[in-house]
Order: structure tokens, then sequence, then C-alpha cells
């Protein structure tokens, strides 16, 4: 028994010393290396997607930003690796990127064997279907037999078989490696369908010869919470991750704004504007970036609400509603914890 105890004890001591070397490495070597590496589309309008001019803009993209923002004061400290859906994984578990922000579904499978992290969701999804209007069809009850368009290495391939057995129905899948592929096929008619995540398939219309000869099916099947992934066993990069995300959560839901954020800065007196904005202090020393972390995101990237609306909502080409993104006191699921 005493053996036993001294060999317990020693396994411990060695747990601690690697997760004490280990510890902080993607935080260090970020900060370290001057910019972060974000994983996204190869082009997803609204999410992730260049430019005529070779920016990349979207949600996922803000995401990104504002994590840069906090750490080293400039949004811009960013640069970005193009991955489809079957090699965004191995990226980030290889540490070819730092952050994956890249429409990708938060489940149980990925969360526990994959060793990644979901640090928030910046979108809630549901899955859905898009079919041609001179099909006639009004409900994904009417899709027996269809061929349908899916992307590789996605949630939406499990989603959809299931959803068909759960029907008592057949389809016959034509799947391609992007998203882009699959709107090129299901425009050229190689499938009757086009399946994915209904702000997916938004995206997808705008890009197809004829994006009025499209509609989006009403049934949404699945639940599809997306956020930014990053590796596990390093806390402190992970909480930063989480809580960049979350400032501009709660940033909206106190109504700070890119347009008041210097005036309330200057001037508020209310306790939760001070914490977020850095002047009270202590917030951002307890995530190792300085303590206007919160005045940096909200001021060069935006609140939630901002990012929402220019990328994905209505001063968007998707014209997307809020619905359930929209923040817990207006109908919607979005919440942050508090910055306290």
């Amino acid at each position: 028994m005493a053996k036993l105890k001294h060999l317990a004890a020693g396994a411990a001591v060695l747990l601690a010393a690697t997760t004490s070397v280990q510890a902080g490495t993607t935080f260090d070597a970020v900060k370290k290396k001057g910019f972060l590496q974000c994983g996204v589309s190869t082009g997803l309008p609204g999410f992730s997607n260049q430019d005529d001019k070779g920016n990349w803009k979207g949600i996922d993209v803000d995401v990104c930003r504002a994590v840069a923002a906090a750490m080293f004061g400039d949004a811009s400290k960013v640069k970005y690796t193009p991955l489809n859906a079957k090699e965004r994984f191995t990226a980030l578990q290889s540490g070819e990127v730092d952050l994956l922000s890249r429409n990708t579904t938060w489940t149980l499978t990925r969360d526990t064997s994959l060793g990644i992290n979901f640090a928030g969701v910046n979108y809630y999804d549901g899955q859905g279907f898009m079919v041609k209007k001179s099909l006639g069809v009004k409900s994904a009850k009417e899709l027996d037999g269809a061929t349908i368009c899916i992307q590789a290495g996605t949630t939406t391939e499990l989603n959809l078989a299931d959803y068909f057995r759960a029907q008592g129905m057949k389809f016959n899948p034509l799947s391609l490696d992007t998203s882009d592929a699959t709107a090129k096929a299901f425009d050229a008619g190689r499938c009757d369908v086009l399946t994915s995540d209904q702000s997916q398939l938004y995206a997808l219309r705008i890009q197809l010869s004829k994006p009025e000869s499209a509609v989006v099916l009403p049934e949404v099947i699945s639940k599809e919470p997306l956020g930014p992934a990053v590796r596990q066993g390093d806390d402190e990069w992970f909480n930063l991750v989480k809580w960049s995300l979350f400032t501009m959560l709660e940033a909206e839901d106190l109504g700070i704004s890119s347009k008041n954020v210097d005036q309330l800065k200057r001037s508020s007196k209310n306790p939760s504007h001070m914490r977020v904005l850095g002047v009270t202090p202590g917030m951002g020393e307890k995530l190792g970036v300085p303590d206007d972390f919160g005045y940096n995101i909200v001021k060069q990237v935006g609140n939630y609400a901002e990012i929402f609306d220019k990328n994905v909502g209505e001063g968007s080409p998707l014209k997307i509603s809020r619905g359930l993104n929209a923040l817990w006191k207006d109908g919607g699921i979005q919440y942050a914890p508090p910055v306290r």
C-alpha cells in the first residue's frame, strides 16, 4: 500500500509538472509572434470571405479581430488561413492555426474526442434545405428520392441521414469538398436540393446565377450552435478567446457600441460600463491583457449587434433576421456572463 501511495504521489507530481510546462503555450506563442493565425472558411459570405480587395470580412472574421484587439490593442494583427471542412480540425490540432473561427458546430463528439474546446457560440443556426422554385416543392417532406448536394466532413451529412430515415424517405447524396462547390453543382442542376446550415444557404443563394430562382424551405432539422474553437490544454488562451466573444455580447447588452464607446469611457458612472471599458482596473489583468481590452474590442470591431448587422443582418446582402441570435431580453438566446 505504501508503495502504491508513493507511485500515485509521483504520478501526481509528474502530471503537475507536465501541466505547468504546457500551460499558456498558445497564449505566449501568439503574444511573442505579434499576430493571431486564424482558421476561416475558404469563402462564405457573411461569415468569412474575401472582398474584391482581398480583405477578409465576416462574423467569424470579427471574432478573430476581437481576440487580436484584446491581446494587442490592434484588431488588424491577424493572418488568415482558409480551410475546408475536412481539414479544419487537423489545422487546429497541429498548431497550423491558433484559433478556428469557421462556422463550426459545437457537438459532444467534437468537444470530447478532437482535443479542442469550443469558446462560445457566435451564431445559433439550424440545418435547412434550398430548392429551385421551379420544382414547386413547399416542404422538405416532399423530397423523397431527391438528389441532394452536401458538403463533406460536416454535421449536415449525419443530420440529413437521420432526418430522411425518420421520415421514411430515401435520397441520393452528392458529396463535395467545399460549400462553393455545392452551390455550383446546385446551380448547374446536378442536384435537386442543397442542404446546409440555413445561414449558409442564404449566403450561397446570393452566389447563384439567378438567386431569385431558389427558395429556402421552412423546415429546420437540427441545432447548429456555431462558434470558435481552440486546442485543449491552454486555459489562458481559451479564456481570452471566450471573453473576447462575451465582451461583444455584454457590450450590446449594456448599450455600448463603437459609436458611443469613447463618450462612455470618459463620463459613464455605470459600474458595468466602467468594468467593460477598463476604467475600473482588474478585468484585463485576470486575462493577461491590458484592462482596456473591452474598449479596444468595441472601438475597433463593434458590439455583437454591430458585427451581426453588417455581416449577415439587415445591413448586409444576406438580410438575415436576428431570430435566436437576438439577446435574451429581446426574445433570443444570446447571453454573456457578466464582466465583473
